[in-house]
């Protein structure tokens, strides 16, 4: 065994709630093998630490503004492959896990639970293997596995990846010159995007999307 073998994993935590992180936080320092070593207050910061720090592990909340840790870890999945990845969430949705999986995630934890099964989570991913709190992860990862297998589609998205960016984006209120200038993309494009998103999902205006945003935990009301 070499010494960084031996040494603690290095955590990044991503909660937009600072209490949150606080107890999340006690829960894994308390554990030799275990260390959070930054933190993170929104998706994009999490990615951006992730990039500049060397992190074996990142624990993130799955509804925090700018990136949701859905789209938090799309992106860290393509840049750093290697990276371990956790989903903290209070929503116990099996759509949500496969979202999950599909987004690159080892496991997925929820927030109520997480005294109990976060530290068993952190080890199964450092060990690269999958994780949700018990009593659901067979069936779920089974159903996976023989989709994949089976060469069967996996459950259908209801929005495409920017869609989905544009609206958590819409849902906080932003504009859109705001939401181009962020996505570098034009605000023609914006527009363009949120026409798609209120035909596809049947809607009106910015108020039913936003509901729908909290609906599906891309926003907490």
């Amino acid at each position: 065994m070499t010494a960084r073998d031996s040494a603690p994993t290095r955590i990044l935590l991503a909660d937009d709630h600072a209490l949150v992180r606080g107890g999340v936080r006690l829960i894994l320092d308390a554990e030799p093998d275990l260390t959070v070593v930054a933190e993170a207050a929104d998706g994009a910061e999490a990615v951006a630490l992730a990039r500049s720090m060397d992190v074996d592990l990142a624990v993130l909340d799955i509804s925090m503004p700018l990136r949701t840790g859905l789209q938090a870890a799309r992106e860290l999945s393509r840049l750093r492959p290697e990276l371990r990845i956790l989903i903290l969430t209070m929503y116990d949705n099996e759509q949500y896990f496969f979202e999950a999986l599909k987004a690159g995630a080892s496991g997925y934890v929820l927030k109520s639970v997480a005294d109990r099964d976060l530290v068993e989570a952190c080890r199964a991913a450092v060990r690269d293997e999958p994780f949700i709190c018990p009593g659901a992860e067979t069936a779920l990862i089974r159903t996976y596995l023989d989709r994949a297998e089976q060469g069967k589609p996996l459950p259908d998205r209801a929005v495409t990846e920017r869609e989905e960016e544009i609206l958590k984006l819409v849902a906080e209120g932003h504009s859109s010159k705001e939401i181009g200038d962020l996505l570098v993309i034009s605000p023609k494009t914006v527009e363009r995007h949120r026409a798609n998103l209120l035909q596809k999902l049947g809607m009106r205006d910015r108020l039913e999307l936003t509901r729908y945003a909290i609906r599906v935990g891309l926003i907490e009301p």
